[in-house]
């Protein structure tokens, strides 16, 4: 049906105002108006009504967060408006709401309103869901990555994982931090494998890798090289130190029991001990000369300690 010539504008307006708001209220987002100066809230719609209560006479921080005193830390009003205080554009942020606990995408913007005052218009969509997967891929890959850099049979590093800490740690050593390596291994591995079985020395080695973290300090590094072969990077550890750290670890192996398909095992291991001072050194000069001093020990009847240049 045409509209009649004569009916009134402001008729016309009315239909108009009553059609965006319904519009605003029924989009599933909240959308709200705030001065600008004042930050009174000025318009909130139904969404927001339903999720935040009465904003009649309140401001924004009052009704649409929780245990605010004053305006929000991340209040985006500086940002909407250029040097001569027109509205500058929309500002995107992500934020975690204080009162539903929900995360939410806002868009603001500064725009003018009926009186012709500028004030900041808000839209903001719920985004929790987005984020709750997003936060589990993050430790999905977290555990993904750490478990590519674990040795999945005794929990220890794996031998990748103990070179790329490794490698950091002796670049300290070139400031004059001194470091050491221990290396040892379990003496007469293979005989554990062909007389009790495979299952008998994993659980030997698991037992191993249980016992060494409570037995080093927490900046040291531990990791299973391969097989029976496990190495110690020591950091700020002079000599002396790392032969008595050896020492301990050595008498903590001879003490250890494992039972496992009825069987009880024990073992010893033969270790070799190498450290730098204020010269340059890398691992792999360190884990070499920890090898060969390990090489002596086993030489010298095994279940003892050889220090590389000694």
């Amino acid at each position: 049906m045409p509209m009649d010539s004569d009916m009134s504008p402001e008729i016309g307006t009315g239909r108009s105002e009553a059609s965006l708001m319904t519009i605003l209220d029924s989009l599933d987002a909240l959308v709200y108006v705030a001065d600008m100066d004042s930050h009174e809230l000025l318009f909130l719609n139904a969404y927001g009504r339903r999720n935040w209560g009465d904003f009649q006479g309140r401001k924004c921080w009052q009704v649409l967060q929780d245990g605010q005193s004053g305006p929000c830390s991340f209040c985006s009003n500086r940002r909407l408006l250029d040097a001569d205080g027109k509205p500058s554009g929309v500002q995107v942020i992500e934020l975690r709401n204080t009162h539903t606990g929900n995360w939410y995408q806002c868009h603001d913007e500064a725009i003018e309103w009926a009186d012709g005052r500028i004030v900041r218009l808000e839209i903001a969509t719920d985004i929790t869901e987005r984020k709750r997967m997003e936060q589990a891929l993050e430790q999905a890959v977290s555990r993904a990555e750490a478990l590519a850099r674990t040795d999945m049979l005794t929990g220890l590093n794996n031998r990748r994982a103990f070179f790329d800490l490794g490698e950091r740690f002796c670049k300290r050593a070139h400031a004059g931090h001194p470091i050491a390596v221990l290396m040892f291994d379990v003496d007469h591995f293979k005989h554990v494998n062909d007389t009790y079985g495979h299952a008998v020395g994993d659980a030997l080695l698991r037992g191993l890798g249980g016992l060494l973290p409570p037995l080093l300090r927490p900046a040291d590094i531990s990791g299973r090289m391969g097989g029976e072969e496990f190495a110690v990077l020591l950091p700020d550890t002079p000599l002396q130190i790392a032969r008595a750290i050896a020492e301990r670890l050595r008498a903590s192996i001879e003490a250890l029991v494992v039972e496992c398909e009825g069987h009880t095992i024990s073992c010893t291991a033969s270790f070799g001990v190498a450290a730098h001072g204020h010269e340059t050194v890398c691992l792999d000069t360190l884990l070499s000369e920890a090898d060969q001093a390990l090489l002596q020990a086993k030489r010298a009847g095994r279940n003892r300690i050889h220090t590389a240049g000694v």
